[in-house]
């Protein structure tokens, strides 16, 4: 392509277009399918120039004009509840049923690893006392001891805030870094299986496992399936760079990373309730046996929810990704 002779040949046409969306909401009837006309032209000309003579400079001037048209003729829509309303009751657990193939083998491999690494420290005195000394071991695990009074030592709400806050973060972080080739979220995930097999390991060793399930199983189950959910999600996101399928590598990475987004939104919520779990419940005078029960029912919610009204609207085509007409124009591409 030669480059000046399509600048000049396509110029008046660009010019003209920009003028037309200065005129704003005072356009005739002719002027407006003019306009259209003129946008989809000048984003044929946009893609022709990126794939063939992308100039620097040109490709900015179009990209915002192109823009600027698109605002123009699609036009801008305000969130309302029915957007919230439908974004939890499809997009979101779409979004989590559609990436199950990537969190269900990240749960099942994480829960094996910290259990055989629970059992590594559990069974062998030189690996706990590369931990801690024996008095701060005994502190930890005794009755009474730092991992009982841990669910107890703040007010229940505050407490319940700062894992809220804590595990959303975590969570987000997995999402976010997921791009960064899987790395940091195999960092992320792996810190978060350790802590726990070293509870595990230690509370076996002195005898009170039962004990530490008892603490742990009520907000746990949740807590952990929406950590392992945004794990597999920033991993299948960190594959998209590697393997973007039939799509372009930056296509299919906007799509994924929408998606992502949407997910920390939803995980942020199912991670409140964990937290609310595991200030109020765990801590709380409740038998064992009941706390268990809440734990396994809100695990049994979550996953009905995921996957009766997030594998219907994933059948219906929700893929967790924002509407066709919100998105950023996707322009053809040269073969």
């Amino acid at each position: 392509m030669d480059l000046d002779v399509f600048v000049t040949t396509h110029r008046i046409e660009w010019d003209r277009l920009d003028h037309l969306l200065r005129r704003g909401r005072s356009l005739t009837g002719d002027e407006a399918d003019e306009l259209v006309a003129l946008y989809q032209r000048t984003a044929t000309h946009l893609s022709l120039i990126q794939s063939s003579a992308p100039d620097p400079m040109l490709v900015a001037r179009l990209t915002q004009l192109v823009a600027r048209a698109r605002s123009t003729v699609t036009g801008t829509r305000r969130a309302s509840w029915r957007d919230a309303a439908g974004f939890l009751t499809a997009g979101f657990p779409a979004a989590v049923y559609r990436s199950r193939h990537w969190w269900i083998p990240t749960a099942v491999l994480s829960t094996l690893l910290a259990a055989v690494i629970g059992w590594w420290i559990g069974t062998h005195p030189e690996v706990q006392a590369s931990i801690a000394a024996p008095e701060d071991l005994r502190a930890l695990t005794r009755p009474g001891g730092e991992y009982e009074t841990y669910y107890s030592s703040h007010p229940a709400a505050s407490f319940a805030a700062q894992v809220w806050t804590n595990n959303a973060q975590a969570a987000a972080m997995c999402l976010v870094l997921g791009a960064f080739l899987c790395i940091p979220v195999i960092w992320i995930l792996f810190v978060n299986v350790l802590n726990l097999a070293v509870g595990i390991g230690l509370m076996s060793s002195a005898g009170r496992l039962d004990t530490f399930l008892g603490l742990v199983l009520p907000h746990g189950l949740l807590e952990l399936t929406a950590v392992f959910v945004a794990a597999g999600t920033g991993l299948r996101l960190g594959w998209t760079v590697i393997d973007p399928g039939p799509h372009t590598r930056r296509s299919a990475l906007a799509q994924q990373g929408r998606a992502a987004i949407g997910m920390a939104i939803g995980l942020a919520l199912v991670l409140f309730v964990s937290g609310v779990i595991e200030g109020f419940v765990t801590p709380s005078g409740l038998p064992t046996w009941a706390r268990i029960t809440i734990g396994i029912l809100a695990e049994l919610a979550f996953l009905a929810y995921v996957y009766v009204l997030g594998g219907r609207a994933a059948r219906a085509g929700d893929t967790g990704d924002l509407a066709p007409e919100e998105r950023s124009a996707e322009l053809p591409t040269a073969a």
